[in-house]
């Protein structure tokens, strides 16, 4: 990742895991970071542990809670007025395999939080975006969306809750999303791209959320033995996510991940999605559901008529990210 400078980005769930990495790396290079995270003692820890180590690194710290339309309007008014000019959002922070929780707005959570309050998010930051000659929106996935289910008005309501199928189907909104957000980005002429990554299998606090939450400790420490075998650490888990947001070889509508072992671990390159992820029909079915759900559109993006497909990025697939 070559050094960039002046430029500001915004990181969802940034207190730990692949995202304080990416955050750690986006400041290492001179990037202006905006965490955006819920709990702000973590957060503030977070923006001190990343100045311990970069000293003259440039944080803001926005409280965020993607499970909350309120409170992501109210973000985005704070981040809107304090940065005009944004030229990186990601949309890392998520949630795995809670009990059957919903938002205080009455959403399946993991939908919710995962899908649904980036959404509403990237809308709203879209025009600072946009005034940033190449902007990014990069939108992090992960390797379950291949399990998923497409019944997508079913997602937000679920009548048969799984806590893994659900969380799957968070995961295939994410690519729907980026996808979508693709195609409607370049009719209008747009240069800002739409980019989405995953982290391979990487050993962070994710897999935890679900069984802790249920009491489950014989779960937890079985999870950590797995996890000690079978990932790779979270600063390796970080490099799709850097790589999507800074390298000048990525291009729009790109899905970045790990290349080696079946892409669960190693440097990062282009990953091809699950056939469902490519569908043009299931990310507009998503994108009308998700402008329902939240109220929230965008007049300046247009929906090109005829179908497209996923841009593959010409990037070396064996390019490390360093």
């Amino acid at each position: 990742m070559s050094p960039q400078t002046h430029r500001t980005a915004v990181i969802t769930g940034a207190t730990s895991g692949i995202g304080y990495h990416t955050a750690l790396g986006l400041a290492a290079h001179g990037i202006t970071v905006v965490l955006a995270c819920r709990h702000p003692g973590r957060m503030r820890a977070t923006a001190e542990a990343i100045r311990a180590q970069h000293p003259t690194a440039s944080i803001d710290e926005v409280t965020l809670d993607l499970g909350n339309l309120t409170s992501i309007h109210a973000a985005a008014q704070q981040i809107t007025t304090r940065h005009p000019h944004l030229d990186i959002l990601i949309n890392n922070a998520g949630i795995m395999n809670t009990p059957a929780w919903t938002t205080l707005d009455g959403i399946e959570m993991q939908f919710g939080v995962n899908h649904l309050g980036h959404y509403a998010l990237t809308m709203l930051l879209l025009d600072n975006l946009l005034t940033a000659p190449h902007a990014r929106v990069v939108t992090v996935s992960s390797l379950a969306h291949r399990r998923a289910h497409t019944d997508i008005e079913q997602w937000p309501h679920p009548r048969d809750y799984r806590p893994s199928r659900a969380y799957a189907a968070s995961k295939l909104a994410n690519l729907l999303f980026a996808q979508e957000l693709h195609r409607r980005l370049h009719p209008a002429v747009h240069t800002a791209m739409s980019v989405a990554c995953h982290p391979g299998w990487s050993h962070t606090n994710l897999p935890y959320l679900g069984p802790r939450a249920r009491g489950h400790r014989a779960a937890v420490a079985g999870l950590r033995v797995l996890a000690a075998l079978v990932t790779q650490p979270a600063a390796k888990g970080a490099l799709p996510s850097l790589h999507a947001a800074t390298r000048p070889d990525v291009t729009s509508g790109s899905y970045l991940g790990p290349t080696r072992l079946g892409h669960t671990r190693g440097p990062a390159g282009t990953d091809r999605p699950a056939a469902a992820a490519t569908d043009p029909d299931l990310a507009r079915r998503l994108w009308a559901v998700s402008e329902k759900l939240t109220g929230i559109t965008h007049p300046g993006l247009t929906r090109r008529a005829e179908t497209c497909t996923w841009t593959e990025t010409t990037s070396r697939a064996d390019t490390t990210v360093t």
